[in-house]
């Protein structure tokens, strides 16, 4: 065991942070104190102090109250607090008994830094009496770690402030605390008189005849690798349907709250040795679901998460949640759990009214919730609705749409901060529900349906075509003789095509025979085919100039046949030169020099005409 000096450095807050608690202050009662013994666990990120109070009344008024303190700093970190009466003996041990009514009290005369809490007692305690009272405190964010930044293969160090004298308004006779760590080495402690570690048990005391608000501060610095799993926030859906089910719905997002990881993460260093490279992080969680949980599912923003194992029995069913990636300091995670559950074990009836009686935290172990919202979605219809705590929270109401609703579904929502295991309690929501109601969706399913039918069958009977005396069946009808027209047009232009084919090919025999004579009679039966084609060509051209509907496509049409004109005109005079220089007998490169420029120009013609062909054909 060795002693850090730095952890002086932390005693002097707290050694001057209640100079004046020594300082004499008027009870409110004669009440003392008989005997004190404290127990605090420090196993978990979950601070549970434990005390049990022996109380005697030595003065002659009948007292209805004990008052308990606890400094601004454990106050504020306060998340549970309990007392009931005990009349067992033996060690401290947090009592299943029900709790008496706490609240918070401004008492003249106290300690400003101080936060009183009043315990009613269920029948006054008279002169010389004695009892004794159970007080569980669970407190969140206390434990420190420091340093607060490690490397992936460091463990994790915790610094705990505490008193070892109980803190309280009243003279304490005897008193000792202990203080239960993990099983792990402690790196230093406050060594005080009566201070003793036995394993895991650091025990202070007994301290006998002590005043009012005794203090003596101690810091345990030690290790922790339990999981620090924080939910910023949890929003727990809970929907019941009449028909059988209530289903489940709880949306995670989670850090782990401990010494945040800095450096490089290797998940080689952790796969080979986890225990060594990743002490700090956890790997998964488990949550504890009722025992006739079905239809579980764990899934995330990506998907299904298959990583995750269920298994459960008569009593319980077990989902172990296995994050993507272990969890370091400082690392976040954010995951949805769902599951069904039979309404007969959880909806009742009372005084006219159905009450749904179920937990209120989470059932994930040793978790820490800054911020739960549990909404209770009720079927539409619900009325006269009402919210029994066994704790204070917020609530209001809202109003949900899904599917088959007119109005919505009411929703009441509760708002709790800082919630710990110890608040997983049966809390219960209170309403009037109409049983015909029920039948409201089947109804609108069978109407649906109906209605579906009736119009197949009104669709499979009625004309529902066009008027052939509309304008907009006129206008189909002239569009499509447009389209007709124009495809006739595109025929003609392809057939004038071919003759230009033929024309090129008699020019080609003439240079391979020599056959003049043959190709002035392909030149006059291809010149009687064109004059053919120009008159047939005539009628369509008129006809699209006087529709209103070919408008914007004749432009191009009249190209396409001024063009073709222009082909028809050059290759006729290519062919008139090329049939006189044969019959002069001119040589092949002299008959080429004269028929190039008209060529040229033939080529130019035909790439033209080929994308005015194609634009016709989309049309």
């Amino acid at each position: 065991m060795r002693s850090i000096p730095f952890l002086f450095l932390f005693l002097f807050p707290i050694l001057f942070a209640f100079p004046f608690l020594s300082s004499p202050v008027l009870s409110a009662s004669d009440l003392i104190l008989a005997k004190v013994d404290r127990r605090i666990d420090l196993t978990s990120q979950i601070v549970r102090v434990t005390t049990s109070l022996k109380v005697e009344n030595t003065g002659s008024d009948v007292v209805s109250e004990i008052l308990l303190s606890f400094p601004e700093s454990q106050a504020n970190h306060l998340a549970y607090l309990k007392a009931t009466l005990s009349e067992g003996k033996g060690k401290v041990k947090p009592s299943p008994g029900v709790g008496l009514p706490v609240e918070v009290v401004h008492p003249k005369d106290f300690p400003p830094a101080l936060t009183i809490y009043s315990v009613s007692l269920p029948k006054g305690l008279g002169k010389g009496d004695s009892l004794t009272l159970d007080v569980l405190a669970v407190l969140t964010h206390t434990l420190q770690p420091f340093p607060e930044k490690i490397n992936q293969g460091d463990i994790q160090l915790l610094l705990f402030q505490e008193s070892a004298q109980y803190l309280s308004p009243y003279a304490v006779k005897v008193q000792s605390l202990t203080v239960k760590l993990p099983e792990a080495r402690i790196e230093s402690y406050t060594k005080l008189e009566n201070a003793k570690l036995q394993g895991s048990e650091l025990k202070y005391g007994p301290y006998e005849n002590l005043p009012p608000f005794s203090y003596l501060p101690i810091v345990i610095h030690f290790e922790n690798n339990q999981p620090f799993a924080v939910a910023k926030e949890l929003v727990r859906e809970i929907e019941i349907s009449h028909w059988g089910n209530v289903q489940i719905t709880e949306h995670y997002d989670i850090i782990h709250a401990g010494a945040q990881s800095k450096g490089e993460f290797s998940r080689l260093d952790y796969q080979t040795r986890p225990y060594l490279r990743g002490a700090s992080a956890f790997r998964r969680l488990v949550a504890k679901l009722p025992p006739r949980a079905h239809s579980v599912y764990y899934r995330d923003e990506i998907g299904n998460i298959s990583t995750s194992s269920l298994w459960g029995d008569s009593k319980k069913t077990e989902l172990e949640i296995e994050p993507r990636y272990p969890m370091f300091g400082g690392w976040k995670t954010a995951f949805t759990i769902g599951y069904g559950l039979p309404l007969r074990d959880y909806l009742f009836g009372s005084e006219g009214k159905r009450f749904l009686n179920i937990t209120f935290g989470a059932p994930i172990n040793q978790l820490v919730i800054d911020t739960l919202f549990v909404k209770v979605v009720l079927p539409e219809g619900s009325k006269d609705i009402s919210v029994s705590a066994p704790f204070p929270v917020k609530q209001w109401q809202e109003t949900k749409l899904s599917h088959l609703d007119i109005g919505g579904r009411p929703v009441v929502v509760l708002e709790k901060n800082n919630v710990v295991p110890e608040h997983n309690e049966h809390f219960q929501v209170y309403y009037k529900f109409n049983s015909l109601s029920m039948l409201r969706e089947p109804l609108m399913l069978i109407s649906g349906f109906f209605f579906l039918f009736v119009a197949c069958i009104v669709y499979t009977h009625a004309d529902i075509s066009i008027s052939k005396s509309s304008a907009s069946y006129l206008a189909k009808l002239q569009w499509d003789e447009v389209q007709a027209t124009i495809q006739q047009v595109h025929g003609i232009i392809s057939r004038c095509l071919t003759a230009h084919n033929k024309l090129e090919t008699s020019l080609h025999d003439l240079s391979r025979t020599g056959d003049i004579q043959g190709c002035k009679a392909t030149r006059k039966s291809v010149d009687s085919s064109l004059k053919e084609l120009s008159k047939e060509l005539k009628l369509p051209l008129a006809f699209l100039q006087s529709s209103p509907q070919a408008a914007q496509i004749l432009p191009k049409v009249e190209e396409l046949v001024a063009k073709e004109r222009e082909l028809q005109d050059k290759l006729l005079a290519k062919h008139t030169t090329v049939v006189d220089c044969y019959e002069k007998k001119l040589g092949g490169r002299e008959i080429e020099n004269r028929i190039a420029p008209q060529q040229q120009k033939i080529n130019s013609l035909k790439r033209e005409i080929d994308d005015l062909m194609d634009l016709i054909d989309e049309i």
